[in-house]
């Protein structure tokens, strides 16, 4: 019983630390968002100038890469301006596509107007849209720049006060942007911008040299991100720059990329890009041709800047030469089947990897596809998770079987031992001896009750994952008042479930489905043999309110889950338990 009484404390105490981060880390950023968001409604002012065509383009703070230095993304000004007003302080193509409205600049070429038509900040389908990029000087800049450089400093290429000529004002499925610009030496740069339906930016870039000597020029991708954007702080997610090189995921937190200021990588195929928990932006070169990538940080007049940034290798222009070079922009939803889709059609190496599915891969990603195997079938993810549950007990139906009826052989083994302890209570040594004296004659194994726990323990943890990192469980409804399944039930039993005009704090959250999973644990238990340890036992029996108050603020989704899991237990052990006592009757 002290290995099932070791399990139960370790099982706490994980929980115990879940509900920490959950209070002190997750809780926190709705109100931080929120303000974050007021705040760019109320700054105000006048368009600062436009740079002219053609200047010198403002020095990277970060270390270059060789044979050139691939430019900063940001660019100077009197005072920041509202997202609004540093949108229209430039000319631009309007983006339109079935999940992403917004723009791209003809000052620099930059795609950094993308709002993400289809999805909402809260479950109120009038809430503002989710805001991906945003155009430099903007209170959080955000965007993608495409390029070329030189080691040649005197060679003019373009720069992020380039103005590009367009040959439409449209960017949209199936009718692609040509952007234009003569250097006045002799070469004339291309770029070709297509798009998707979804998110998936082609950017084919162009390079024609009508001089009369060699040239040679480099290729490049990066993204730009002004500030630290507040993250979930949740252990059990990354949020931050990432990417796939040779195959190998590497993560890197906003905090040590302050540290470290450059990370460098070589890689040949793969992609690089800056995560949130839902959102990604993405470079993804040239699958067959290598790239030195990198993920620099550094500061402007205090401001943080982060960068991810792809240099190509150099390719040579002889007199009347040409040059090209194509990759893609992913700026979307990581939306789980879609990654896999583009990893298919573009051969972009682990693009799923995007998606934190963290160290039970092998299994989180399986079981988010069984989730929406059934939500095709049912049309709803609550569903799915109770025909997981029945899946899942049917797979450990032997092993609970097993245990079940170790269980049952316990219980009446129960008085005996409650004997042999008021008979030893002063010779420890002996009452251990004469225990598994006692189980070996029996032929029990006291810790086979705690098999279906242990097996339950990975499961219990990829369903978390999967509710809490994937798009596809965001603001999913089941029935009643669940309307997000990666949320915590809304109700609490401290104002009546809302009869009572009063918002309890997150600490007393304690909903509906809370106080069912809590009562199905607490019925469980009865249905167990009680510890022969007084104190034991009454830690045991207090195990089903400490659990009710964990699992109040995890998502409601995992909390129906484990409710469904334990009245599924529960039916299983009073089945066995009955057939049991009537198999000495029948013999």
């Amino acid at each position: 019983m002290s290995d099932q009484r070791n399990l139960f404390i370790a099982v706490g105490i994980s929980f115990l630390i879940l509900l920490a981060f959950e209070v002190f880390y997750n809780g926190p950023r709705y109100e931080d968002e929120m303000a974050k968001q007021q705040q760019m409604m109320d700054e105000s002012g006048a368009p600062a100038p436009i740079a002219s065509e053609g200047s010198v383009p403002t020095p990277s703070t970060v270390p270059s890469l060789t044979p050139g230095d691939i430019p900063s993304g940001s660019l100077g000004a009197e005072r920041p301006l509202t997202r609004a007003e540093a949108i229209e302080a430039t000319p631009r193509v309007t983006i339109e596509t079935n999940e992403i409205s917004g723009s791209l600049s003809l000052i620099g070429g930059r795609i950094d107007d993308i709002v993400l038509s289809q999805y909402h900040e809260t479950l109120d389908p009038t809430s503002p849209e989710i805001v991906l990029l945003s155009p430099p000087l903007s209170p959080d800049a955000y965007f993608a720049r495409y390029g070329w450089v030189s080691s040649d400093k005197n060679m003019p290429v373009p720069d992020d006060k380039t103005l590009w000529k367009s040959n439409s004002s449209t960017l949209s499925p199936g009718n692609p942007v040509t952007l234009s610009w003569d250097n006045g030496q002799d070469l004339r740069f291309e770029r070709l911008i297509e798009v998707d339906e979804n998110f998936m930016f082609t950017i084919t870039q162009r390079v024609e040299n009508s001089g009369s000597e060699t040239v040679s020029l480099n290729p490049y991708g990066l993204i730009s991100r002004s500030n630290t954007p507040k993250t979930q702080g949740f252990y059990i997610l990354h949020e931050g720059p990432l990417g796939v090189f040779d195959d190998t995921l590497k993560e890197v937190d906003y905090d040590d990329l302050q540290e470290d200021r450059i990370v460098k990588q070589a890689t040949t195929g793969g992609w690089l890009g800056i995560t949130d928990k839902y959102w990604l932006v993405a470079l993804a070169p040239t699958q067959n041709v290598p790239v030195e990538t990198r993920f620099a940080y550094s500061e402007t007049a205090g401001k943080p800047k982060y960068q991810a940034d792809f240099l190509g290798t150099a390719q040579s222009l002889p007199p009347g030469g040409k040059a090209s070079s194509t990759s893609n922009l992913f700026a979307g939803a990581k939306i789980v089947q879609l990654l896999d889709a583009y990893s298919e059609t573009y051969g972009i190496a682990r693009f799923d990897l995007a998606v934190d599915f963290g160290w039970f891969y092998f299994l989180t990603k399986p079981i988010f596809y069984v989730l929406g195997y059934f939500h095709s079938l049912f049309g709803n993810f609550g569903l799915g998770i109770l025909a997981l549950t029945v899946i899942m007990r049917l797979i450990m139906f032997p092993l609970a079987n097993k245990s079940f009826r170790s269980m049952n052989q316990m219980k009446k083994l129960h008085p005996k031992m409650i004997e042999m302890r008021e008979r030893f209570a002063d010779d420890k040594a002996r009452l251990n001896q004469e225990m598994m004296a006692l189980y070996k004659s029996e032929k029990v194994n006291p810790a086979a009750g705690c098999l279906p726990m242990v097996v339950q323990i990975p499961v219990f943890f990829a369903l978390y994952k999967v509710l809490f990192v994937s798009i596809e469980m965001r603001q999913a409804p089941f029935y009643g008042w669940i309307h997000d399944l990666s949320a915590p039930d809304p109700t609490t039993m401290f104002n009546l479930f809302g009869l009572i005009p009063w918002t309890p704090p997150s600490l007393l959250h304690i909903g509906v489905w809370p106080l069912l999973m809590g009562l199905t644990m607490f019925l469980q238990q009865k249905l167990n043999p009680p510890p022969a340890d007084p104190v034991q036992a009454k830690i045991f029996m207090f195990l089903p309110f400490v659990f009710t108050i964990m699992l109040a603020n995890f998502p409601a989704g995992l909390v129906i889950y484990w409710a469904w899991n334990n009245i599924l237990s529960i039916a299983q052990q009073w089945f066995l338990m009955r057939r049991m006592n009537e198999e000495p009757a029948k013999a």
